[in-house]
């Protein structure tokens, strides 16, 4: 074999070195390059990084903002717990610890044990503990234990407004009603204590604490009263027992300005103890209920029936239909109409409640009597186009934007699916369904002449001191309906109540105006009603205005005979109460 020369086995050597070298050299350049990119530039990144081992950072929670009422009552505040924690390294006693926070606490000792023994920088064992039981914890002196100031969303009327002022969770966040609405204004920010360590993560003794203070959260006035809100309830209740009713519903409003002085929903829950089923909706003796059922029997009794809920408004929608033919120009107030008990629209016989009949009437006496061919003619009169041309003008084919979460929207026959028949129903209030506040919002706009507004209940938001931060504005819109048609709907409805279906809301010396209605539900087979009256004083300048609608009473059921007394119990507390004068 022919062997290389021995100068170019030198050559080939000097290569592989010089090619070493230079990886070795540009890895070294890299190794330093990169660190001093760490060094200089990423100091302070690092040295944070590094600064946070030896920190221990522990929550100061903010105070939630108050929910007030119109009489300066705090209806919603907060009432000081404790947060329980333990850290696993600074624990000397162990069993002495474990036993503190079973006698104390209520829990466990596998579930004491377990946290104890958890090696982690800081264990989370129980919050909401009320404050005299930190206090006695605080008192054994055990190391590794901390005792942290907190706050418990409070409620001290319990089962007011429950639906309304909604709650919050755990972390003092809303859940439900005002208390998710206006969480951003009540929040607050939480402070910080921060505590330093060494590298076992036992706290330095004499290394004091930095405090970064909590910023407490702003107070929230509402337009609510809870005197009138407890004239509502009571009155509520009494009708819901009377009747053996599924529930009942109250709303009570300023229309000139949409200020929602009261909501009720009947029965109410505990707001201090929110995900404990009220009686009326626990299973049966015997009965266990899976978490899906159980949850969705608490979306049913959190649910606020008055703007979730929709339903065929019945003879109440008339004050709509009334004012749209009004508007139009298709009706007079001595229009001559005759009621022979029914209509025939097409092959359909739509009865009248009075099966017998009114026989001759006029189209004033027509709404006195709520007679339904009367308002089926007028449907007739308008056509389809004019009466989708008014729902809309309304307001009806878009939500209130009431300050509440969960409302629903109207829900009505598309445009060009709508024949004789529906025409004539949708005219006396059946077929289509909307929300409570929906109506109120409606009729409210029609008899303030013709400004329809926003139903609310934020007024203002305060700091703590009582200082103003923000007045909540609302949209209104002028124009609904001419101010001649709102003058002629406020002497129609006060007919209704002096000498029409209405009576029964009558009230001795006070101009009160309104409308009687009863609904069924679907499917009608069922034979449930839904009774409701609405009613306004004084009937010349409207200042207060109140619904009140009772879901499927037992025995008699019409809405003049039942929930008109209702409206005239509340208004005969809450009309000297607000000094509206005979």
């Amino acid at each position: 074999m022919k062997e290389l020369p021995l100068y170019r086995n030198k050559t080939f050597n000097r290569k592989k070195i010089l090619i070493m070298f230079l990886a070795v050299f540009f890895m070294i350049m890299f190794l330093i390059g990169r660190l001093v990119y760490l060094m200089v530039f990423c100091s302070e990144y690092y040295g944070g990084k590094a600064q946070n081992l030896h920190e221990r950072e522990r929550d100061i929670k903010a105070a939630r903002g108050r929910i007030i009422d119109a009489t300066g009552t705090v209806l919603a505040t907060n009432k000081s717990v404790c947060t329980i924690s333990v850290i696993h390294s600074q624990i000397k006693e162990p069993e002495k610890v474990i036993a503190a926070l079973v006698k104390e606490l209520g829990i466990s000792e596998e579930e004491a044990r377990k946290r104890v023994e958890k090696n982690s920088s800081i264990e989370r064992v129980k919050t909401n503990v009320d404050k005299e039981v930190g206090d006695a914890i605080r008192a054994y002196g055990l190391d590794g234990i901390k005792v942290d100031e907190d706050y418990k969303r409070y409620y001290p009327y319990d089962t007011i407004a429950s639906r309304v002022l909604g709650f919050t969770g755990a972390d003092n966040q809303g859940i439900l009603g005002l208390e998710v609405k206006y969480d951003s204004y009540m929040q607050g920010t939480s402070g910080k204590i921060l505590t330093l360590t060494d590298a076992r993560g036992v706290e330095i003794e004499n290394a004091g604490e930095n405090r970064l203070e909590p910023v407490n959260g702003n107070d929230l006035i509402i337009s609510m009263d809870i005197n009138i809100q407890k004239y509502c309830e009571q009155a509520a209740q009494k009708a819901y027992d009377k009747k053996s009713a599924d529930g009942v519903s109250l709303i009570v409003m300023n229309p000139q300005n949409g200020e929602l002085l009261a909501m009720v929903n009947y029965p109410e829950f505990n707001l201090n103890d929110p995900f404990t089923l009220i009686p009326q909706l626990e299973p049966e003796e015997g009965t266990t209920l899976s978490e899906e059922e159980k949850q969705n029997l608490l979306n049913q009794m959190w649910r606020n029936r008055c703007i979730s809920d929709t339903y065929e408004p019945g003879s109440t929608f008339k004050i709509i239909t009334a004012t749209a033919a009004l508007e139009e120009h298709v009706v007079a107030l001595t229009d001559n109409f005759f009621c022979p008990g029914y209509k025939m629209v097409e092959d359909r016989r739509i009865r009248c409640a009075k099966v017998q009949g009114h026989g001759a009437e006029t189209f004033e006496t027509g709404i006195m009597n709520s007679c339904n061919p009367v308002f089926i003619e007028l449907g007739e009169r308008l056509g389809v186009d004019n009466f989708y041309k008014y729902f809309k003008q309304f307001g009806l084919t878009q939500k209130t934007q009431i300050d509440l979460p969960g409302e629903a929207a109207t829900i009505m026959h598309k445009k060009e699916n709508v024949g004789p028949v529906e025409l004539a129903t949708v005219s006396f209030g059946q077929s289509f369904q909307i929300t409570p506040i929906q109506l109120v919002t409606t009729v409210s706009s029609i008899i303030n002449g013709g400004k329809r507004i926003t139903p609310h209940f934020g007024v203002e938001i305060r700091d703590f001191d009582g200082n103003l931060v923000e007045t909540l504005r609302y949209e209104t819109q002028e124009g609904i309906c001419s101010e001649e048609t709102s003058e002629t709907m406020q002497y129609l409805l006060q007919r209704v109540v002096d000498d029409g279906g209405g009576k029964n809301a009558k009230i001795e010396g006070y101009a009160i105006g309104g409308k009687t209605a009863t609904s069924q539900t679907l499917p009608r087979s069922e034979h449930r009603y839904i009774s409701s009256f609405l009613g306004f004083a004084p009937a010349d300048d409207p200042q207060v205005l109140v619904l009140a609608i009772i879901d499927n009473p037992k025995g008699t059921y019409y809405g003049g005979m039942i929930a008109a007394p209702v409206v005239k119990e509340v208004m005969e507390n809450i009309l000297p109460y607000l000094g509206l004068d005979k």
